[in-house]
């Protein structure tokens, strides 16, 4: 067994997370690894949105559409890949899914915010690898 077997590839579909993904497709390459896209999309806090109403369902179709789109052209460069989808807060997603798949390496991009916005924002690849027992490869924005 290649010692990358299966190499989970969170996005937001930014900039850093195609860099990630890019780095992974190289590894995967190598180890003829299995490439699983990871998106975690989550509603807003009903705290902060009462009266309104969020399009929950158009939420998902959206995310569907971004992540089935990017596993598309992705697939043209690397074959073996496969995409998920799950309603949740990104980081603990990402953990859960990662363990119950047995993942061997993620890898993420980090959008390099540091200071007030990363206090404000939080920063889900610093959660993923301040928790992971899997190891974690981030890249740079």
């Amino acid at each position: 067994m290649p010692a990358f077997a299966k190499i989970l590839v969170p996005t937001d579909f930014s900039d850093s997370a195609h860099r990630a993904l890019v780095t992974a497709t190289t590894i995967g390459e190598k180890f003829d690894s299995l490439i699983t896209l990871f998106h975690a999309y989550s509603l807003p806090n009903a705290r902060y949105t009462d009266g309104l109403v969020w399009p929950a369902e158009a939420l998902e179709i959206a995310a569907r559409e971004a992540l089935d789109a990017l596993l598309l052209t992705a697939r043209k460069r690397y074959p073996r890949m496969d995409s998920v989808l799950l309603l949740g807060a990104p980081a603990p997603q990402i953990l859960d899914y990662a363990m119950q798949g047995k993942y061997d390496l993620i890898v993420m991009g980090t959008h390099g915010r540091s200071g007030l916005p990363r206090l404000l924002l939080g920063s889900v690849a610093e959660r993923v690898l301040r928790t992971s027992t899997i190891p974690v490869l981030t890249t740079a924005a």
